[in-house]
């Protein structure tokens, strides 16, 4: 039931002073803003960047992916993250190697040192989910979990069409 009271009829200038909520893609966007100067802040010390993370760990989650498979996955243009595995490797944290499959294809796989970061990475990862899901009961953060997933694959589906 919306806390909104019903209007019927046409709108007029009262009607659009009313307060509307922010809408939700608002909302994730400043979820999503607010997480990121967060890691940033808690990533920094082990001499990383959200977006380096998120990279490591779709590698460790993923196995070996080409540049633009990882872009993909990492949300990020592939000119961005070309910058980024020249900048993980020479840090020794991926190592790239031909695709059997496709011999022009290099793929970017995690290594032990990349490995080894990750782990140093996850007490701070995970204090900082706790907190945003403190206030949450386990139903609640279910609910959370699922509505997000659902968002996330009914705008990749989007995405994937409008690609088409």
């Amino acid at each position: 039931m919306s806390s909104q009271p019903e209007r019927s009829g046409p709108v007029d200038e009262a009607d659009a002073a009313l307060p509307h909520p922010p809408l939700t893609l608002y909302l994730v966007k400043r979820l999503e803003l607010v997480i990121r100067a967060l890691m940033d802040d808690a990533l920094r010390p082990l001499g990383l960047t959200t977006l380096q993370y998120t990279a490591l760990t779709v590698l460790q989650n993923k196995g070996s992916l080409s540049s633009a498979q990882l872009a993909r996955r990492s949300f990020l243009r592939p000119q961005t993250m070309h910058e980024m595995v020249l900048t993980l490797e020479k840090r020794g944290l991926i190592a790239r190697g031909q695709d059997e499959a496709n011999k022009r294809v290099l793929l970017a796989s995690l290594t032990d040192a990349g490995s080894r970061l990750l782990a140093e990475c996850a007490p701070a990862v995970l204090e900082l989910e706790a907190e945003l899901l403190a206030d949450l009961s386990p139903g609640q953060r279910e609910t959370f979990r699922e509505g997000l997933e659902h968002g996330i694959a009914t705008l990749a589906a989007v995405s994937e069409a409008r690609r088409a």
